[in-house]
């Protein structure tokens, strides 16, 4: 159940027209009172003899006991408060009770009876808007600092008495909500999600890697949004504002959104800080600014290992760095899952897509990123949207699954962080996109794990044991239960393969294991699998395309290159 405290006004019978009226799209069915101040208030809505006019008139008789020079400017105090879309049809009854929950915990009417004048009007099933007078009947002005944050503790007590979805607390760091007018617009345009939403996923994604801000923009008309920038008398641009071509207000004109309303960090001097104090960190420490990916030292595959690799050092960071640092690691694992999903295969675009749309929440709070931490990841994002789109088989495809298990495990990371900052958004809604990060995994696991299985069961069988007799010694809690998943013939394969490379797989399972904490995994033999692949700086899959299972190979598909030895020198997990 979300509150929000509206803006106050000066003109209480505008409002009333409003709230009584057809709404800007005609969404208002059945417009009454549910609850009032006396509980006796004129309903213009039920009553035919009974005007807008009157009630107004109630509402603001109080503001005759104050001279005309004392009366506030702004009198008009307007709350509305929606259910979750899963949350039951409420009565009249109970929309009442809680209207007056909320004016007594706003300071609107605390029950002292001498409060604010008020009414509440629904017109949705969903939603009740309270308007008030701010004048007490006793003259005085009423004690409403901070009836924001009153009314949402409130409103979490509410869910709680009647059963309806608990909505995290919020710490007013999430970007805002597309309104009830917005999205039955959507709905009547045939378009997924609301222009503001659409426009903020886009702007995200725009963002993600982008080294400077002709870049930035130039990703906007690239996607087709209509840009309107902000340019001071000096010619310095100080903001910007985009639209979708066809979403347009009732004088046809484009529907403009500058970038601090779609988000917080979507405003131009926020973005302006990924750059600048990312260039300034670089330059302290002797390493050079991020310089654009060139696309043929930069391939899809290769583009996934080296964001894999920066992937698992933002793990690191997170655990063990301060939270400046945590907090920059987690914004910037925002701009790889806006990366993945713009460039992802379609079988597992629509997951990522909902995986990076989720976690924009979690990539934000009071906690201040320390830019410059940052590094790796961004230039990961940047060389996820620069080496192009992936194909969803072959080594482009293996890499992907391998990218995407690292994912998983990076949003469950973030998760923890913010839950042990009391951080319930934040940490909910990377818990979200962990779990559409394990649906994407398994559509992109599908068929590089069939073929790494098929290598596995076709191993001599003094060479299976061998795998299992090593498994047994080094992972003696876990072997079992990895012998008993459908992927433990993949990771003997993997062992396999990386003793024929000339590694130690003893080393390289006991690195891997012990590298983080294993049961979030749904198999833990896949992570153990992508972990020694990458590792081990193995091909991740096979090369031979006879090693493929029978059908999985599209017509036309060439079997995937071994892996640039150039990888090896750039994964900077090589030595861990």
């Amino acid at each position: 159940m979300i509150p929000r405290i509206h803006q106050q006004g000066s003109n209480t019978l505008g409002l009333l027209h409003y709230l009584y009226g057809k709404g800007t799209h005609e969404e208002h069915i059945d417009p009454h009172l549910v609850a009032s101040f006396d509980g006796m208030a004129p309903d213009p809505g039920r009553d035919p003899s009974v005007t807008k006019k009157d009630l107004q008139h109630l509402l603001d008789q109080p503001l005759s006991l104050l001279d005309v020079d004392l009366r506030p400017d702004k009198h008009v105090w307007h709350c509305s408060v929606r259910a979750a879309p899963d949350d039951p049809i409420l009565s009249d009854e109970q929309w009442g009770d809680i209207a007056r929950r909320m004016v007594a915990a706003a300071g609107i009417d605390p029950g002292d009876g001498a409060g604010c004048r008020w009414a509440a009007v629904r017109h949705a099933e969903d939603h009740i808007h309270i308007i008030a007078t701010l004048i007490r009947e006793d003259g005085r002005r009423p004690d409403h600092h901070r009836s924001g944050k009153r009314a949402q503790a409130e409103c979490r007590l509410i869910e709680k008495e009647l059963g309806l979805h608990q909505v995290a607390p919020g710490d007013g760091t999430a970007a805002k909500r597309a309104s009830s007018a917005e999205r039955h617009k959507a709905e009547r345009a045939g378009r997924e999600r609301p222009a503001r939403e659409e426009l903020r996923e886009t702007v995200r994604r725009a963002v993600a890697g982008a080294g400077s801000e002709e870049e930035f923009f130039d990703r906007l008309a690239a996607a087709g949004l209509l840009i309107r920038k902000r340019v001071a008398p000096s010619g310095d641009l100080l903001g910007y504002k985009v639209a979708l071509p066809d979403d347009r207000n009732g004088e046809r004109e484009p529907v403009f959104y500058a970038g601090s309303t779609l988000a917080p960090d979507l405003s131009l001097p926020r973005i302006r800080e990924r750059w600048t104090l990312s260039a300034e960190a670089a330059s302290a420490d002797g390493t050079r600014p991020e310089q654009p990916a060139l696309p043929d030292v930069t391939g899809p595959a290769f583009a996934r290992r080296r964001a894999t690799a920066a992937a698992w050092q933002a793990l690191l960071i997170i655990d063990h760095g301060d939270d400046g640092a945590a907090a920059a690691q987690i914004a910037a694992a925002g701009e790889v899952l806006d990366a993945l999903a713009k460039t992802a295969a379609a079988h597992t675009r629509a997951e990522l897509r909902e995986a990076a749309f989720a976690f924009e929440r979690a990539s934000r709070s009071h906690v201040k990123a320390v830019r410059g931490h940052d590094r790796a990841l961004r230039q990961a994002a940047r060389d996820l949207v620069h080496s192009g789109p992936a194909l969803g088989r072959g080594e482009d495809g293996a890499t992907t699954a391998m990218l995407i298990d690292m994912a998983f495990f990076l949003a469950t990371t973030a998760a923890n962080w913010h839950a042990k900052k009391h951080h319930a958004q934040q940490a909910a809604a990377a818990r979200q996109a962990a779990e559409h990060l394990r649906a994407a995994y398994q559509a992109a696991a599908g068929e590089p794990m069939a073929v790494l299985r098929q290598r596995g069961q076709r191993l001599a069988p003094r060479a299976r044991q061998r795998q299992a007799d090593l498994l047994h010694q080094v992972l003696p809690e876990l072997a079992a239960q990895i012998q008993a998943e459908p992927g433990w013939p993949a990771l003997a394969a993997t062992l396999d393969d990386a003793r024929r490379a000339g590694h130690d797989p003893g080393a390289l399972l006991t690195e891997a294991a012990g590298r983080r904490v294993l049961d979030t995994a749904t198999s833990i033999s896949d992570v153990l699998v992508w972990r020694l692949r990458r590792s081990a700086h193995l091909p991740a899959l096979p090369e031979n395309s006879h090693d493929a299972p029978r059908g999985s190979r599209r017509q036309g598909s060439a079997a995937p290159r071994a892996l640039p030895k150039q990888g090896a020198l750039n994964d900077p997990t090589r030595r861990r």
